[in-house]
């Protein structure tokens, strides 16, 4: 009789069914923003200009009268463009009028008093327009160094 009898199959063993969980995508990247220039020589320029027209006063007080009068606002004018390069673009106004006041204070006014007479007006303005232009350069350079040509 046994052998009318089809065998038992052997018991499995217990596998646990996988639980299916549900598939994540992968996030849509985007580009890059472009990160804001936060360096120290942004947030320093302005006290360095003005210790720099500070040593440039001091070097055209050792020097006495030897330099053309028209090469004293020209230092002082790449100096604040210098300045403004590299500076935030709200504080050119700032440097310079610092760097006025050392040049009307020490060069013009030798005795440091400010004063507003046609010539000083006529250094503030150059000093301002310099100022503009260092901004307007390093405007220039950070745009196109975003978008560089193609």
């Amino acid at each position: 009789m046994t052998t009318l009898h089809r065998p038992a199959p052997a018991p499995r063993p217990y596998r646990p069914r996988a639980t299916p969980f549900p598939r994540v995508r992968p996030p849509v990247t985007h580009p890059a923003r472009q990160v804001p220039d936060r360096t120290l020589a942004r947030d320093l320029a302005l006290p360095l200009g003005a210790v720099g027209a500070a040593l440039l006063v001091t070097a055209l007080m050792l020097t006495g009268e030897t330099l053309h009068a028209s090469a004293v606002p020209a230092l002082f004018a790449l100096l604040t463009a210098a300045v403004a390069l590299r500076t935030w673009p709200l504080l050119v106004p700032l440097a310079a009028l610092v760097s006025w006041m050392f040049y009307d204070g020490f060069v013009l006014h030798r005795r440091s008093e400010p004063a507003f007479q046609p010539q000083d007006r006529t250094s503030l303005l150059v000093l301002l327009l310099a100022g503009v232009l260092g901004t307007g350069c390093a405007a220039a350079v950070r745009a196109v160094r975003r978008h560089p040509a193609r």
